[in-house]
């Protein structure tokens, strides 16, 4: 059994209503920063309506007790496997709606908070030449950050448990997915090459690299203070930089679609992710040689967003892992009043990686994404923000 299982209530709730996160916490708790143990933290449905990750994190706990029960366990692991249960509650007319929070519109994976200025303030001056040392002062000063955040919404208080668990962890993986898609994922620039085994294991047909994807998700929040926090202390530094690794590999793995649910995908990415785990010394045995790369990692700004260029009926004219090339035709949209076909074609080559499944769309929605090798001029930073 697991180590501790902890209901964590949220805050403020509408009277007579509670709500909370559970937390499986495996192995001896990394209870302050300095310990070596590595540390872990995956959760499953921060999007409620994205299902395939609670499946997943269902057959990844069956897994994990086994091990805890076979003293396998070697590192401090934390599942969460629901994320959100603000999300999980919510639904209209019958249809879940997890991704946005119905009392103020706000996307449940944005406005994570960025924690540089805080711990800046906290850390300056005081980091030294060992960089071990200083990436355990820049996790307590980010711990104590989190803890002394005042929220005052749910949606709010669900982020701050949330970073609270996943902030010291030397792997944070988000598992979420798409519409129809391949399992890709998106991850920081300064996280590749590090993250090329958790990509392969998973089988990745696309990895999307960014420093700012705009809005602040959750796994950018986790890693991206430490490239944010270098930046912020080294402004202006004449002298020797003092060493700050990347010490918190953060990704969104994306499980493929929203109707690719069944127990067969769900046990081979819980395998996934114990081969990543146990080859990342937090469980005990032998997950063997990394697979090799199902991709190359490409820019973010490079993903071309196909629109359709009418409201109407689409039919796809390229499949999921077809590659396409510049000014191809990868779908049509079908006005249904006149008949005519409108093409939409694509901007960049590279290969489909997702695409929409509701078949009718209204003018300007996405409805195929295409991951380009080189950002597009029409594109750049915050390609996030909006979705």
């Amino acid at each position: 059994m697991p180590l501790t299982t902890e209901d964590i209530l949220l805050d403020h709730g509408f009277p007579g209503t509670h709500r909370a996160v559970t937390v499986h916490r495996f192995g001896p708790a990394r209870t302050d920063a300095s310990a070596p143990r590595p540390k872990a933290y995956i959760q499953a449905a921060l999007h409620a309506d994205e299902i395939p990750g609670l499946l997943v994190a269902q057959h990844l706990l069956a897994r994990l007790k086994a091990a805890d029960a076979e003293g396998r366990v070697r590192g401090d692991i934390i599942l969460v496997p629901y994320a959100n249960p603000i999300g999980l509650s919510q639904a209209v007319l019958g249809t879940a709606i997890g991704r946005f929070a119905l009392s103020s519109g706000v996307n449940f994976n944005r406005d994570f908070p960025d924690l540089a200025a805080p711990v800046a303030d906290q850390v300056l001056g005081r980091l030294g030449p060992d960089a071990a040392a200083n990436v355990v002062l820049v996790r307590r000063a980010a711990l104590a950050a989190i803890a002394a955040w005042e929220t005052a919404t749910e949606a709010d208080s669900l982020r701050k448990i949330l970073m609270g668990l996943a902030i010291d962890a030397d792997l944070v993986l988000d598992l979420h997915c798409d519409s129809e898609a391949l399992v890709h994922a998106y991850t920081g620039t300064e996280s590749w090459p590090d993250a090329t085994d958790v990509m392969a294991e998973l089988g990745c047909r696309a990895v999307f690299l960014a420093l700012e994807s705009g809005g602040n998700p959750f796994d950018e929040a986790c890693s991206g203070l430490w490239w944010r926090l270098r930046n912020r202390l080294t402004a202006g530094l004449s002298g020797a930089v003092p060493p700050l690794p990347a010490a918190c590999l953060a990704a969104t793995i994306e499980l493929r679609g929203r109707r690719d649910v069944d127990d067969a995908l769900a046990a081979a990415d819980a395998d996934a992710l114990v081969r990543v785990l146990t080859r990342r010394g937090l469980l005990a045995g032998d997950a063997g040689a990394a697979p090799a790369p199902a991709c190359q990692a490409t820019p973010l700004a490079g993903v071309d967003r196909v629109r359709a260029p009418v409201a109407g009926v689409v039919l796809y004219t390229v499949a999921l892992g077809d590659t396409v090339t510049v000014g191809q035709t990868v779908a049509e949209v079908v006005d249904p009043v006149t008949g005519i076909r409108h093409p939409a074609r694509a901007r960049a080559p590279g290969i489909v990686w997702a695409r929409a499944e509701q078949r009718y769309t209204a003018a300007g929605a996405i409805i195929t994404s295409i991951a380009g090798d080189r950002p597009l001029a029409e594109e750049g930073s915050g390609l996030l923000t909006a979705r």
